[in-house]
């Protein structure tokens, strides 16, 4: 885990471009089953989420918005954070990083924009956003990708393992 320092959100007064900040946050672990979109979260997904979400929750400013996926295993990963979400179907199960990228509005919309989604997409958008070329990163269960994009550049603030909370 890398420790996150407060993160700038707004235009600075000087005109400085905004600072945007998009975490990344695969859904906890999920029982097997079908249709893939109705799996629920299993009791170690639950305890995944809730360690996720008690880390999280602080370092959120109050007016970030959260983007989850419409499967039953986001949602209620996302329901761990008790803060109003927008379910997006964009970045369901069968999302490209275009797709994530988009609903973000990567990396222009200012503030913070949490995304609740799937692999191997996020894993991907990861790579694209840091790397500049779609590959398969692995995302643990649960975890998140804090990544900022400030001044032109865009930089990993942290990564949070649900095992590691």
């Amino acid at each position: 885990m890398i420790l996150l320092r407060t993160p700038g959100t707004r235009a600075g007064h000087d005109g400085s471009p905004a600072t945007m900040n998009l975490i990344l946050w695969r859904h906890a672990d999920a029982e097997g089953g079908s249709p893939d979109s109705a799996r629920r979260l299993t009791e170690r997904g639950r305890v995944q989420a809730d360690r996720v979400s008690a880390w999280l929750e602080p370092r959120l400013p109050g007016d970030c918005a959260v983007l989850v996926s419409p499967a039953v295993r986001a949602q209620q990963t996302a329901s761990a954070l008790g803060r109003h979400f927008v379910t997006a179907p964009a970045i369901g199960v069968d999302a490209s990083v275009t797709d994530v990228v988009n609903a973000a509005g990567w990396p222009s919309r200012p503030g913070t924009v949490v995304i609740v989604g799937h692999q191997p997409t996020l894993g991907r958008a990861a790579a694209m956003l840091l790397s500049g070329t779609e590959s398969d990163w692995e995302f643990a269960k649960g975890a998140l990708w804090w990544l900022v994009h400030a001044n032109g550049k865009t930089a990993l603030r942290a990564t949070v393992d649900p095992e590691l909370v």
